[in-house]
């Protein structure tokens, strides 16, 4: 059944797991990289958090068969690093730590967890820059973007620390007089924290932070493809004076990983960023220890421009919606609805923007749009563009490969499309705006609702009752009305429907992390 977390790592793109024929014995340090990525590389490795072994316990460790996996830069396909392939002894180890580690960190007063998780952020904010290269360097996204992520992650972090003092309990009035009852939060135990690579800072501390918070340890098992963040992150968090075993790191083997954390019952939580068939099969795999589970799973949102919107508005929302991170993100529009009587204005106008988009390595000047993250990424632009295409929707700009070649995508427009096409059911998971025709507001949302999934989606309009109308009968946990850039640490993330469980971020995402003790005292009069 495990199989499938090594998908996780892939996050929505639900790609074959190479894991398991990619774990080898190798040299630790690439000599592989061009120039430009090795003088980026040179200046991570001086920074002091550039890692490659896992963290267990406080203490960094190769993998005890000393195996390796390579990580690649997907502008270039350059090897950056070897880092360690773990399996089960080390995630066994890991989860002993971090249960050993819980005994301590849950006693740690509120204000002595805000004070590490502070410190946290505080080193991160001072490497914001080459955390950011880092990101680039693993990842792709252009550097500006990958700063952006940078401040984004920290900020979970930063409003972890000030959360962590505002975990209240509550009084009961009793209805017998000699009896006073109260209601604790506790911390839940060890959190298994699995992770995706399109945001490989921001993922963590969308999880670690609450549960830090909230006094729990945790198993980090970042994806393959982006490893090096996590490591650096954890790093910055030992720099910070998170004690040992607090924070663990352990990647390589997928199916191993996922296995222990959900064999264990000494985890007592699993927090999941990735598809939904590897969220339902960790359902599965947690329900033999009966763990609580937090999921944040695919969507297929939609973006409805109607005939009143204000066409720059919903230009430049549909741009950061639809094109950020290369369309690489579980909350991008993936269905852009248009009302017949802008239908024709809008898409000339985006089609205007989306030319305008710069395509390039991340580190280059004003690149706004890196590449998708493997081949196997591109490949499944390819085949659900062409699934279009056969049933009758037509290539407005784009549609293919980009002449810089490895997994470069061209910004890509296709109209004529209808909600029965795989285009529409399934998360593109790359550079691609599909155009649907509509006639009226029902209709409209009838389209959007149809979907197994609920996680985000869009509306453009300068009409208010329409405005409060459609965010309320939208079937989404995140509902942008005129914005499309939603994700804020002070809100909370999470979906509905087969689009996960829980929240993050927030006052509420604390709660995820914290378990409710009923307390009654008797003979109190």
């Amino acid at each position: 059944m495990m199989m499938m977390i090594a998908q996780a790592s892939i996050c929505k793109t639900r790609l074959p797991s190479l894991l398991s024929t990619t774990c080898m014995l190798q040299p630790r340090l690439s000599r592989q990289l061009s120039t430009g990525a090795n003088d980026v590389a040179a200046r991570l490795n001086s920074s002091g958090f550039f890692r490659t072994q896992g963290l267990i316990g406080g203490k960094w460790v190769d993998a005890y068969a000393g195996k390796t996996i390579e990580v690649n830069n997907p502008a270039t396909g350059e090897v950056i690093a070897n880092v360690a392939c773990m399996g089960t002894r080390e995630t066994n180890d890991a989860i002993s730590s971090a249960y050993d580690a819980f005994k301590s960190w849950s006693k740690f007063t509120a204000a002595e967890r805000s004070k590490c998780l502070r410190k946290w952020y505080d080193l991160i904010m001072a490497n914001k820059e080459q955390l950011g290269e880092l990101i680039t360097l693993e990842q792709g996204k252009p550097l500006k973007e990958a700063i952006g992520e940078v401040s984004y992650g920290a900020s979970f972090l930063e409003f972890s620390a000030e959360e962590a003092k505002r975990v209240y309990g509550d009084i009961i009035p009793s209805p017998l007089a000699d009896r006073r009852l109260f209601v604790l939060k506790q911390p839940v135990g060890v959190v298994g924290a699995i992770t995706p690579w399109n945001f490989p800072l921001a993922m963590i501390t969308r999880k670690v932070g609450p549960a830090l918070a909230a006094g729990c340890t945790v198993v980090i098992k970042p994806s393959e493809f982006t490893p090096l963040t996590a490591l650096a992150a954890a790093e910055l968090a030992h720099q910070a004076g998170v004690p040992p075993g607090v924070v663990n790191v352990v990647m390589g083997n997928a199916p191993e990983i996922g296995d222990a954390l959900l064999a264990s019952t000494q985890v007592r939580k699993i927090t999941f960023t990735g598809s939904t068939a590897v969220g339902k099969k960790l359902m599965a795999g947690a329900a033999g220890t009966v763990k609580k589970v937090s999921l944040e799973l695919g969507g297929n949102a939609p973006c409805i421009i109607f005939d009143d919107a204000d066409i720059e508005v919903a230009i430049k929302g549909t741009l950061g919606s639809k094109f950020r991170n290369s369309g690489q993100t579980c909350v991008c529009a993936n269905r852009i609805l248009v009302q017949d009587g802008i239908y024709d204005k809008f898409a000339s106008a985006l089609a205007d923007a989306v030319k305008n988009l710069k395509v390039g390595d991340g580190f280059s000047e004003g690149v706004v749009q890196g590449p998708l993250i493997n081949e196997a990424a591109v490949q499944k632009v390819e085949t659900l563009l062409q699934d279009a295409v056969s049933k009758g929707a037509k290539v407005l700009l784009g549609g293919k490969r980009h002449d810089l070649g490895f997994t470069f995508y061209e910004p890509t427009i296709i109209s004529d499309i209808n909600n029965e096409m795989r285009i529409s059911r399934e998360e593109v998971f790359g550079p691609v705006a599909t155009l649907l025709r509509f006639k009226t507001e029902d209709e409209a949302i009838s389209i959007a609702n149809d979907t197994n999934a609920g996680l985000a989606a869009y509306f453009f309009s300068s009409n208010v009752q329409r405005t409060w109308r459609v965010a309320e009968a939208l079937e989404y946990g995140i509902v942008g009305v005129n914005e499309g850039l939603v994700s804020t640490e002070v809100a909370p993330f999470g979906g509905v429907k087969q689009s996960g469980l829980g929240r993050e971020g927030s006052k509420y995402g604390m709660d995820e992390f914290l378990e409710m003790k009923y307390v009654c005292m008797g003979n109190m009069s």
